[in-house]
Formats: C-alpha cells, structure tokens, sequence
C-alpha cells in the first residue's frame, strides 16, 4: 500500500465546493477529503502527519497559457519591464554589456511607454552598445527590437523580403531596416538565429530554472502555447533524466507556422497529431496544436474592425482561406485548437474557422480555445460560449501599468469593453485565467490580484481600470485551478482537492479570502507538492530543498 500522509490545521480552498480542514494523500492522489476526524480515520494508523498550522491550501495552479522554455530564457536576460525611460533602457544594456564577454546582449520585457516618445530604432540601441549584437524581446514577445550589429548577423538588409504574416520595420526615408522586427519577422528570423547558437546544456539549464521558478510559487502544471522541436527536445530530455517525470505537469501545443502552400501546413498539423499519439501521460502531453491568428495591439499588429488611431490597419497573419483548413483538419484529427486572438476581427476569423470545422467533422465533445480576447465583440463573447470554446485569459496582460500605449493606439470605444473576462463567464463560456510567461510576470498570485481588482500589480497606486470587470478572487482561483486544468482535458484528475484526484497543491503563508486584496502580493508559497511529494519547501534551507535536476527551487526571479 502506498505510504499515506495526513494533513490537518488547514483552510482548504477544495475548488470543488465547501472547504475542507484536513486531507489525505496516499501516494499520488488524494484518498479524503474533509473535516480532521474524518481525515483521521481515512489516514489509518502509521500514516505521516503534517500540520499546516492554519495555512490557506488551494489546488496547485495550472497555468493554462505559457511558454516555459522561453520564460527560462527570460528570466537570464537583461529584464526591461520596469525599465522607466529609455534612459534607463539603455543604461540596463550598457551596464550588461560591461558585466560579461558574452558575443550578444539579450533582454527581455522592454515597453514602448518607457521609450518617452520615440520609435525604436536600432540607432537607439547602437548608442548603448555598439560592438555586439542586441537581441531585446517586445513584453508582447510578437517582436524583436535589435542593434545594427544583430541586423547585420541576421543578414538583414533594406532589400530583404518580409516573411509571410510579419514585417520588417524600414526607414521611411532610406527603406533600410530601422531595427525592429514584427511577428513572423521574429518568429522565423530572429529566434531560429538565436537557437543555433544556444546548446542542448543552455536549454537544460533554462527549462530548469523555469520549473523551480514555477514550483516556488505554487504552480504544478502548464500548458505550453508554442512547443517546437527545441522544446519538445528539451522536455524529453529532462524527463529521461527523472526516469520519466518532470518537476512538473506539462500539457503542450505545437506551434503550427503559416506556410503559402496548404499542404505544408497540413504537414504540421499531421505531425502533431503523431505526437499526441505519442506523448500522453499526465506528466508530458502533446493536446494539439497552436495558430497565431493576429498580432498585438501594442505594435498595431492585431486585426481590428477598424483602423488604430493613426490610420493604420493590420492583416490576420493567418486570414479565413489559409486558417480553415488546418482547423478542419486538426479538428478532425481530435487535436485540441489553441488560436490566438487578440483583435476583434482576429476572433471573427477564429470562429468562422471553428464552426466551418464543427459543420464538417459532425458534433461530438471538444475542447477549444481562443486565446488572449483582448478586444471582442458582444456577438462574439455570445458566439464563443455557444460553440463550447474557452476563453484563455491572463490577467495580467490588463495590469494598468503597462496599458498606456495599449490605449492610446485605440483610444476609442473598442478601451471601453477591453479584457471582459465577466462578460464570458456570464454567456456561460468557461474562462481560463493564465500569465503567458514570459510576456508577463509568471508568478500567480499578482495575477490574481489584477484579476480580483483591476488594479496594478506593477505599481497598485495606480487606478483600476474598468473595475466593472473585475472577478471575485474565489471565482479567480478557480479560474487558474479548476478551470484552467478543464481546459487542457485534465478536468477529472487536476485542479481540485478532492479525492481520487492527483495530489497537486500548494499552501500559502495566509488566507487571501480573508485580507485585503493586496495581501497578495506580499503572500507566497511556503509548499508545493506535486504527485503527492514535496516539490518546493520554503521553510527548509536552501541546502535541502528540493531542487529541479540542480536549479535551486528556493530562490525565483
């Protein structure tokens, strides 16, 4: 029989109706669930016992939107999200240029609102750094703004063609490359460049450092929302070297690229489809696959109904003709569809191509999503819980302090109905709350707090930002347990304290149903376990925690 363990003095927030103060593990799973005499007598004689001493316990978080190898990797960049002007930008770059040999300087978060005005322009950049090449990742991750030196590396020039579905940014006078590079420009560029000089052992070390971030903050399970073949790769080989197991539960989508001809994209949908056949357990599991629809509000590249307030319009990277025939195909194939969209028109075309694709394969269960759903319609929101498609959301993409320029390119009625997660959950559509690390903050309890308040976790003196939207915390944590791990199809085994499930939780220093809003973002992690073991302790030395394969789990970005 597998060992038992009883925990007790607890505030047990179950994500499955009434709270509990006491539970049972027994190897893996939850055997009990309840009150402590009851626990007690479910444990049995022998079984270890751990008092919580009053702790809050929720269901691990399922961060249902990610991207862990490139959260790793950011976490080892120059970070540039608080970065408060371009002063200080480029003061951050010339003080890591100073600090290493290293042949690149690559950061990671910059916003254009610390750019006090100004475009991007690889001048600006040069002026830091002028003798290597600059790699810095937009906060959105849908561009790459670098230096002459990285244009040069790249080998491009003002007569290099734009890929399908991205841009590269020209100098209105001379047509020469100005030094940020747009979508697929990034994508089928910059980070294949980037990879060919990064080594198996950097991703080890960088997949490593994004799981003891995770676990020191309480997150069991993520859903990777771009997974290649480095990835893939990089998670086979960390759990050959846990004999099969990873630090933790790993749900992926294969990101599928537009290609002209349909049959190469139907080539990636084909491949997916023989990977998810292939890796499904409850610890690496291919779902299905992932289409960038649009781009970001913030570089104007997602799809509007109408223009951006300088006039300008954005193509779909993946317009109707091109988009439908994957979904039919990956729906037909049982993959599950991840599409993001961010603009109003972006979900249009989204859920043109899924009801296409429910007409033709017939009605039987599925399990969609539309990411992101920054901007969307009325009769949309209404569309999409019809159709049985969560809404993949993240709080923390609406903090306040990074929404200026987000405003400002709309700065019109489409800011008043922006990131309306109440709005589904009212249509009755299930919502998904995640971080989209490392576009955001990968920590989840100031993402939490946005969701709640509305308010920054950035810099909370800021005000709310349409509050009306704003979600009960007690809703917001089952959003990003319960919900989240719904969907990615592991409803009956994730996401709850309850018996038979997989004993993944985590416990927090105080009970946030019970304080002040902004209590969260001082609470944290004291443990995490996953699979019913100890996956992350804070009150043991750094000596002894537990660690993923060498990084230390103690110690988060």
């Amino acid at each position: 029989m597998p060992a038992r363990t009883l925990y007790t003095n607890a505030a047990v927030f179950t994500a499955d109706g009434a709270p509990a103060e006491a539970f049972v593990v027994e190897g893996s799973q939850f055997l009990h669930v309840g009150d402590e005499s009851g626990a007690r007598e479910a444990a049995g004689e022998g079984a270890a016992e751990v008092d919580l001493a009053g702790r809050f316990v929720l269901p691990g978080f399922v961060d249902a939107h990610t991207h862990l190898l490139m959260t790793g990797q950011a976490l080892q960049k120059v970070q540039l999200r608080d970065a408060v002007s371009l002063a200080d930008l480029q003061q951050r770059l010339r003080d890591a240029a100073a600090a290493t040999n290293a042949p690149r300087i690559l950061g990671a978060g910059w916003l254009y609102s610390a750019l006090d005005g100004q475009a991007p322009t690889r001048q600006l950049l040069d002026a830091a750094v002028p003798d290597r090449p600059v790699y810095l990742d937009a906060n959105d991750l849908h561009s790459v703004w670098v230096n002459s030196a990285a244009l040069a590396e790249l080998g491009i020039d003002g007569g290099t063609p734009d890929p399908i579905g991205g841009r590269i940014g020209r100098d209105p006078e001379t047509g020469q490359a100005d030094g940020m590079l747009y979508e697929t420009a990034a994508q089928q560029i910059v980070w294949p460049a980037l990879a060919a000089h990064a080594t198996d052992q950097d991703r080890d070390a960088q997949l490593e450092e994004a799981f003891a971030n995770y676990l020191a903050v309480g997150v069991t399970s993520a859903v990777d929302m771009a997974v290649q073949d480095d990835d893939l790769t990089a998670f086979r080989r960390a759990m050959e070297r846990r004999d099969g197991t990873l630090p933790i539960r790993v749900k992926g989508h294969i990101l599928v690229a537009r290609h002209e001809a349909e049959s190469a994209n139907l080539a990636q949908v084909a491949k997916a489809a023989r990977l998810a056949a292939e890796l499904h357990d409850d610890w690496l599991q291919i779902c299905g696959i992932k289409l960038v629809v649009d781009g970001v509000i913030d570089s104007c590249t997602a799809a509007m109904k109408e223009p951006y307030v300088d006039g300008s319009s954005a193509e779909p990277i993946w317009d109707r003709a091109s988009l439908t025939p994957v979904v039919v195909a990956a729906d037909a194939a049982g993959l599950q569809i991840a599409l993001h969209a961010i603009g109003d028109d972006a979900s249009d075309i989204a859920l043109d191509a899924l009801e296409e694709a429910y007409r033709r394969n017939g009605s039987r269960e599925r399990r969609h999503r539309i990411e992101h759903l920054e901007t969307v319609t009325e009769a949309n929101v209404l569309r999409l819980a019809g159709l049985g498609v969560v809404a993949s959301m993240q709080p923390v993409h609406a903090d306040p302090a990074i929404q200026d320029n987000w405003r400002s390119m709309l700065g019109d009625h489409r800011c008043e109905r922006a990131f309306p997660w109440t709005e589904f959950t009212e249509a009755g559509a299930t919502l998904a709350l995640s971080t989209d690390a490392p576009t955001a903050p990968h920590q989840p309890l100031p993402n939490m707090y946005v969701a709640a308040t509305r308010r920054s976790a950035l810099d909370p003196a800021l005000e709310a930002n349409l509050p009306h939207y704003a979600l009960e915390l007690a809703d917001a944590f089952c959003h990003a347990t319960r919900d989240a791990a719904y969907s990615c199809r592991a409803e009956d085994r994730q996401g709850r304290i309850a018996a038979g499930y997989l004993a993944d939780f985590t416990v927090l220093d105080t009970n946030p149903l019970q304080a002040d809003a902004a209590e969260l973002l001082t609470n944290s992690a004291r443990l995490t376990v996953v699979g019913g073991k100890v996956a992350y302790d804070a009150g043991a030395s750094p000596a002894a925690r537990p660690a993923a394969d060498g990084a230390r789990v103690g110690q988060p970005a």
